[in-house]
């Protein structure tokens, strides 16, 4: 993986490439943005151009010892962190920091990589801060987060912030469509649910993502017409079918509260742009255009808001590691609650 092999981060590369012809690198980076868009495999586009004995246009070349070290995982010198489990904890760092007492064993500048690094540990991050304030020599450190406002406001401080944009949604459609052979619309649906995202749109296109979105959207979109008692029958369904369905997924599935909440949340996005502007084309289920512009006929923008609310704190409990049995209940409850409020325009033939 090579700088050239980037796709969509010409603003952050152009930012590295100049660095480095000018000789004064930083000791730490932090890239930002979205899971799926670069990060990591920019990271190791870095670590090939920084070690290159062959570079040229200031990226590697690509088949050196030392970038094919690289690229097979053979290099000691270059170093991935991940969290273990949900948290990258501070026997992780220690670790970390007892190599850092060496010198490089053969690059010329090791290059370690902490993902996700707003999941270390209080005490992961006090101690890892202390690395950053007297970095040892030959050694940079690059950090990838999402969000910063997630890091130690010190940790940010002494690193050179490289923000990464999400991909359009027309590139990522092509990319896919030319890699996994989707039909153009299989591939516009997913690139418009993957929020610019490539990592997580092709997990989509080798997944069975689109044959589960249309069961949970069938869902979603009948639960208005439930009685309270049945909406509450059918988030119990719903849970025991998510949990049936976790017991026996593979590497090629995608399912899980996670993906339902997201699909959940493009059905009410879709329904709010058909209220408000009624706009086919900015659908992001255009496949079930009829059945939003139906729909949303019997939402206010105020309901819808609040609907898109409801899904925002599910998925905020959800990474509480909250029990998703419960919070896939009280959500399609809190949902189906809104039924009986003024902002919801009844019909006739509702079931109460």
């Amino acid at each position: 993986m090579r700088f050239s092999d980037i796709l969509g981060q010409e603003r952050a590369l152009g930012f590295l490439r100049q660095v480095m012809a000018s000789e004064k690198m930083p000791h730490a980076y932090l890239f930002t943005g979205i899971p799926g868009v670069g990060k990591k495999s920019t990271a190791q586009a870095l670590a090939m151009a920084l070690n290159c004995v062959s570079p040229g246009d200031g990226d590697a070349c690509g088949s050196c010892p030392s970038c094919r070290k690289i690229v097979g995982g053979n290099e000691p010198d270059f170093q991935v962190i991940r969290p273990d489990g949900n948290k990258i904890g501070i026997d992780q760092i220690r670790e970390l920091n007892r190599g850092l007492s060496f010198a490089p064993l053969s690059a010329r500048l090791r290059v370690i990589v902490i993902c996700r690094s707003e999941a270390m540990t209080p005490e992961a991050a006090n101690a890892f801060l202390k690395t950053l304030e007297e970095p040892p020599p030959d050694n940079i450190f690059i950090l990838t987060a999402t969000e910063p406002l997630d890091l130690l406001p010190t940790v940010v401080s002494r690193c050179q912030r490289i923000s990464f944009q999400p991909l359009s949604t027309a590139a990522v459609a092509g990319l896919i469509s030319e890699k996994e052979g989707l039909s153009g619309g299989d591939a516009d649906i997913i690139a418009g649910l993957s929020g610019g995202s490539l990592g997580r749109a092709l997990a989509m296109a080798e997944s069975d993502f689109l044959e589960n979105r249309e069961k949970w959207l069938a869902r979603i979109a009948k639960l208005p017409s439930f009685s309270r008692a049945k909406a509450l029958g059918a988030a119990f369904t719903w849970a025991e079918d998510l949990r049936t369905s976790d017991a026996r997924s593979g590497p090629g599935k995608i399912l899980g509260l996670a993906a339902v909440l997201d699909i959940w949340k493009s059905w009410y996005r879709d329904l709010l742009v058909s209220k408000a502007e009624d706009r086919e084309n900015a659908f992001m289920n255009r496949d079930f255009s009829q059945n939003l512009k139906k729909i949303s006929k019997r939402f206010t923008i105020k309901s819808l808001a609040r609907s898109f609310h409801l899904i925002d704190r599910a998925q905020m409990e959800l990474m509480e590691n909250r029990n998703s049995a419960l919070v896939l209940e009280h959500l399609v409850s809190r949902l189906r609650g809104l039924v009986d409020s003024s902002e919801f325009l009844p019909l006739r033939n509702d079931s109460r």
